[in-house]
């Protein structure tokens, strides 16, 4: 093992880390040293002779930990995006440590001490701006729901269960990564795959290779329990082998997650009892702008009937269209015939006209532009930790440096599934920083070298999640913890949201759906088609949606001591008590596969995609009403809302930008449910008891 690269700040463009000389034993070590030096600076901090002041309390709190900081973000970003043997080992040793690290700052009684001295000397005596201000209210509060106010023997029972807990989601995670890639689906002849193009059936052979089988057909999975194939394959029995592949997902055997779920579940519920809550959803509700568990509760119970009543409809639809009753592994495949029918639009035949690179440089990165007028040079002189991430030099307009994007966008086996984006520098003024942002995707590596042609759905992720990009780049914060997507988590889905409007929009769709091989635009109909067709396919998927939300509550709203002995019964008895039929339509996530819950930061949560979306849908209208993609709508979103952070309140930020309030009328609109009587205010309204990645 060479010099370690972590251990100084980088000396390459933008900080980013010398990925071509870390070895993963690095990122441990860095991290133990790391940790050291945190608690010493701390612990400088805490005693201090000087009175306090907020630079020698807040502040200095802010600049410290720098070398565990440039640590666990590099490692954060590497082990889901490429988890290889020796970095999942080093996990298994490095989240305890990191756990245990977040309990030594947070239960340090003579920092807590320190800290919670200037504010009790009375902050509003002190001249401090916003941000200094929302910096201390939320640095207080963060210590205390970890437990700062708890006594000792509180304290040690806190950091066994966070220990236990750590320990689980990363083999929860390790073994869901094992399972996709066990589940994954081999076929031996070619006609099991009739309806699948050419490319899609040259990755499936170099799929089978690499995964070492002599022949045949390998088709991986992503994360969600729809599969995207399954709208493309003919043949009834291929379509069920998949589906029940991808439903049977952690149930049992070596890679079975189920108990490891239940366990964690049931911890986090006695951690919230003993940090005084009644559930751990209630105390994740503490950080969120949803007013409370019980609004959250309200808002799914007014969509979930709409919803499931809408699915149902659009069952009855198909089993007309096929002649019998449909199955849940027919669904996609019945749903895309009755589109083409219905309104022209075949999805499969649209894949040539979405080709990755046009898609990013002429319509992601177009929009970007046209918006904010920020331009992208790609840097192919940078180290990355895999052949696949390339990455781009981010400018303003006027040629200054803004910050570095990285895009990881095709599947390998040791990816996790789905998409995210990542941070590896904040773009925080207080520590000199531009930021350093990561997208990555799973789209399926096209054979030999071809273009990767996506589905709609693909384009509407790669959008998405340049959208969270944007957040990152754009933060115009002072402290790193108020930077940037470090916002609530039912706020941070919004701005993600938002930047899906541009997929289709038809100036920007002009420029880049375009047929990779004779250079033709989209037929001039093909987006009212498709725009057209919208609403058909919401009822399935709202329900899918809202079904895992349901079920990610149920799991969270778990009382202290409360246990669950048969996950698969308390899943289905949770489904069915909210109004759903899970043999109809499935969760999105179920709890075999719901990494978002059990190892990423959505563990009550998920509801966020919906909350935030109330935001999306009314900022949809504004921005149609302001012309679309232009520089001076762009501007005022980017001062007001994506450069602000959680540097004040996120809900001030959006009144600041929409001038009012959101409504909830324009995502019924798009969700084609059933009017709600409801005041015109947000997700968070004013009054008590008035939701995300997906």
């Amino acid at each position: 093992m060479g010099p370690n690269p972590l251990l100084e700040p980088s000396g390459l463009p933008f900080g980013i880390p010398d990925f071509s000389a870390v070895a993963p034993e690095h990122y441990l070590e860095a991290a133990k040293q790391g940790a050291q030096e945190h608690l010493a600076e701390l612990a400088a901090i805490a005693t201090d002779p000087a009175a306090p002041t907020f630079a020698n309390t807040f502040e200095a709190y802010e600049r410290s930990g720098q070398l565990l900081r440039r640590a666990a973000m590099a490692f954060g970003t590497v082990r889901p995006a490429h988890g290889t043997a020796d970095l999942l080992e080093v996990d298994a040793a490095l989240q305890p440590l990191l756990s245990a690290h977040r309990d030594a700052v947070h239960l340090d009684p003579a920092l807590h001490a320190r800290l919670a001295s200037l504010d009790t000397t009375g902050l509003d005596a002190v001249e401090l701006d916003e941000e200094q201000a929302r910096l201390a209210e939320e640095t207080l509060r963060d210590f205390r729901l970890a437990g700062a106010d708890l006594d000792d023997p509180e304290k040690e029972r806190l950091r066994g269960l966070n220990a236990r807990i750590a320990e689980l989601s990363t083999d929860y995670s390790r073994r869901l990564l094992a399972g996709m890639n066990a589940a994954a689906v081999h076929f031996g002849h070619a006609e099991e795959l009739e309806g699948l193009d050419p490319a899609e059936i040259a990755s499936a052979v170099e799929a089978a290779r690499t995964a070492g089988h002599p022949d045949g057909f390998l088709l991986t999975l992503v994360l969600p329990t729809g599969q995207p194939a399954l709208e493309r394959l003919r043949l009834a029995a291929s379509r069920r082998r998949l589906f029940e592949a991808s439903l049977g997902r952690g149930i049992g055997g070596e890679h079975g997650t189920l108990g490891v779920a239940a366990e964690i579940a049931a911890l986090r519920a006695e951690r919230a009892g003993l940090l005084g809550y009644g559930s751990h959803a209630e105390l994740v509700l503490e950080r969120q702008t949803a007013p409370s568990l019980a609004a959250v509760r309200d808002r799914l119970a007014e969509l979930v009937p709409p919803a499931v009543a809408n699915a149902r409809r659009e069952a009855a639809v198909l089993a007309e269209a096929a002649g019998h009753p449909v199955e849940p592994w027919d669904w996609a495949y019945c749903s895309a015939a009755v589109r083409r029918d219905r309104y022209a639009v075949d999805a499969a035949a649209l894949r040539p006209w979405f080709e990755l690179e046009s898609v990013l440089h002429r319509g992601v990165f177009a929009a970007a532009t046209a918006l904010y007028g920020i331009t992208f040079t790609e840097r192919t002189d940078l180290p990355a930790y895999h052949p696949d991430v390339r990455a781009w030099e981010v400018s303003e307009e006027d040629g200054s440096p803004l910050g570095l994007f990285l895009g990881d966008f095709f599947a390998r086996p040791t990816k996790a599934g789905g998409a995210w984006m990542n941070s590896l520098r904040d773009g925080a003024s207080l520590l000199r920083e531009r930021p350093v942002v990561t997208n990555t995707l799973n789209i399926a590596h096209p054979a030999g070298g071809g273009p990767a042609l996506l589905g709609l759905d693909e384009v509407n992720t790669l959008f998405h999640e340049f959208g969270h990009a944007l957040h990152g780049l754009f933060s115009a914060a002072r402290y790193p913890s108020l930077a940037g997507t470090s916002v609530p988590r039912d706020f941070v889905e919004y701005p993600s949201q938002v930047n899906e409007m541009w997929a289709l929009w038809p100036s920007l769709a002009a420029g880049y759906a375009r047929h990779h091989l004779t250079g033709e635009p989209l037929p001039e109909d093909a987006l009212e088609r498709i725009k057209d067709a919208a609403l058909w396919g919401e009822g399935f998927a709202t329900t899918e949606y809202l079904a895992a939300t349901v079920l990610d509550l149920a799991w969270h709203s778990l009382a202290p001591g409360q246990a669950v002995e048969d996950p698969l019964g308390f899943e289905d008895e949770a489904l069915r008590a909210a109004g759903f039929d899970p043999d109809l339509v499935p969760p999105r996530y179920r709890t075999g596969y719901f990494k978002h819950i059990f190892d990423s930061g959505y563990a009550a949560g998920y509801y966020s995609y919906i909350w935030s979306e109330v935001l999306d849908a009314d900022t949809v209208e504004w921005f149609t009403e302001q012309g679309g993609p232009v520089r001076s709508a762009g501007t005022v979103f980017r001062a007001e809302l994506l450069s602000r952070g959680n540097t004040r309140d996120p809900l001030e930020s959006y009144v600041a930008f929409r001038g009012r309030e959101a409504r909830i009328e324009p995502l019924l609109r798009r969700r084609g449910l059933a009017p709600i009587e409801t005041a015109p205010t947000g997700p968070a309204p004013a009054t008590p008891d008035g939701p995300p990645a997906p």
